[in-house]
């Protein structure tokens, strides 16, 4: 079956435009709703958390709408992590979960995302028979068989409570002072009040969402407001979430980021030690750094590489039956825990780590040296396909060529934005802004 309106990551796009439509919304649940609820009981409900975009309630009305009108009973989380919505979708017994978000994109964007019975998201069938739903229309149910929805006001609590049991009993947060930035999403009460409770003395950045500036020059994304912070308080490690709090970087006492890449890194190696990594691997995408791989295999432990997007890591995790991986970008999955990223637990880990040892968050959060690495992005318009065009494939055939046996390269297209991804990894820095610098030309051309 056929996938045009869900990419990497759900469905996603600006809001008000196809297919980021009230109407699209609308006919999405219903979708869901009548894909979930196929024996017609009366027994089906779906969760729904939001992050703090503006058109959030559009969509959350619309779905609302959508899967009532086939059966199904809604209840309303209101702004709470991606993560939330994957462990209250189990706990709360739900057939179905959703969250309303666009993770890092600007707040003009909005995406929603679905997650199985079981917590995980769905698959990439399930998403095309939704999709296929989508195509053909579904018949509402009969008028005594619509949902009822609800309010649940104590979401945002029960994963503050399960967000500090993966924090170990025996250790405090005690004399920790930590840059917290919540990038004006969904995390903006959930990650400080954690950390508090834990006992940290919290610098709170990105808590005022105003449903226009989540992410804006703040997050994990744009971590330069944090670092100051850091430096200007004299905290011992900062943290910064992303919009929907799936994603983490951390900053040590210098304000210096720690991408995923380093921070999966440090868990891996601590993991193994205490007999706690599941198949001695660690699970992560073509996107991570081959200082990674490098350090991986210097510990005696195995990399899985899988495509770019956090539900492939989490498919291989669940194949292979590992408990650790995640993406550069900060999606760090420990199954453990969750069923999908969890930025705020990620964090507890690394925290954990800091309290355990005694040792600085400089100390832990640079493991291996990286391989120099450059990426550049495309924008081109939607509907385009550049990298169909010869000009773009010869120019890859060539870098690819000039690179062998000196690097490597990878060009896809984003799945959640308008953009080509040109990114090489060389330890010859100018050849490798050379092959980047062509391609990108070439691509730019062919848009």
């Amino acid at each position: 079956m056929s996938r045009n309106l869900f990419g990497t990551d759900g469905v996603r796009g600006t809001a008000n435009e196809f297919p980021m439509t009230a109407e699209m919304a609308l006919k999405l649940g219903a979708a869901a709703g009548r894909y979930f609820r196929q024996d017609h009981s009366a027994a089906h409900r779906v969760v729904i958390g939001k992050d703090t975009r503006l058109s959030g309630y559009m969509f959350e009305t619309a779905l609302t709408a959508g899967l009532t009108s086939t059966g199904m009973n809604v209840l309303l989380l209101g702004p709470v992590p991606t993560p939330a919505v994957g462990f209250l979708t189990t706990s709360m017994r739900a057939d179905l979960g959703i969250m309303i978000s666009a993770s890092h994109n600007p707040a003009s964007d909005n995406g929603i995302k679905f997650f199985g019975p079981d917590g995980f998201k769905l698959s990439d069938d399930a998403e095309a028979e939704i999709e296929a739903l989508v195509e053909t229309g579904v018949t509402p149910s009969q008028s005594q068989h619509i949902g009822r929805a609800r309010r649940i006001d104590d979401g945002r609590f029960r994963y503050v409570e399960r967000a500090k049991q993966s924090f170990p009993d025996t250790l405090t947060l005690n004399g920790l002072k930590v840059v917290i930035d919540c990038a004006n999403g969904a995390a903006y009460r959930t990650a400080p009040q954690v950390l508090w409770e834990l006992g940290a003395e919290t610098i709170e950045i990105g808590v005022s969402p105003d449903g226009l500036n989540i992410n804006d020059n703040c997050g994990s994304t744009h971590v330069a407001t944090a670092a100051a912070a850091v430096v200007e308080h004299g905290a011992h490690v900062g943290i910064c979430l992303d919009g929907d709090a799936d994603r983490v970087m951390i900053l040590d006492e210098n304000g210096k980021v720690a991408d995923g890449d380093q921070i999966m890194a440090l868990l891996a190696s601590r993991w193994a030690v205490n007999g706690r990594l599941k198949g001695g691997a660690l699970v992560a995408t073509v996107m991570s750094n081959l200082g990674l791989e490098r350090y991986m295999q210097g510990q005696g432990l195995t990399l899985e590489r899988t495509p770019v997007g956090d539900r492939y890591v989490v498919e291989r995790m669940r194949k292979g039956g590992w408990n650790l991986g995640g993406e550069q970008s900060g999606h760090i999955v420990m199954t453990d825990y969750a069923t999908t990223g969890d930025g705020l637990i990620a964090a507890l880990q690394f925290l954990a780590a800091m309290a355990e040892t005694g040792q600085p968050a400089s100390a832990l959060a640079q493991n291996f040296e990286t391989v120099p690495q450059l990426l550049r992005n495309v924008r081109y318009e939607k509907g385009s396909v550049p990298l169909e065009a010869d000009g773009v494939k010869a120019s890859i055939r060539n870098a690819e060529e000039r690179l062998q046996g000196n690097g490597r390269l990878l060009i896809r297209k984003s799945g959640t934005e308008p953009l080509i991804r040109v990114m090489a990894e060389s330890e010859d820095p100018v050849l490798m802004e050379m092959v980047v610098d062509s391609i990108v030309e070439a691509v730019e051309a062919a848009v």
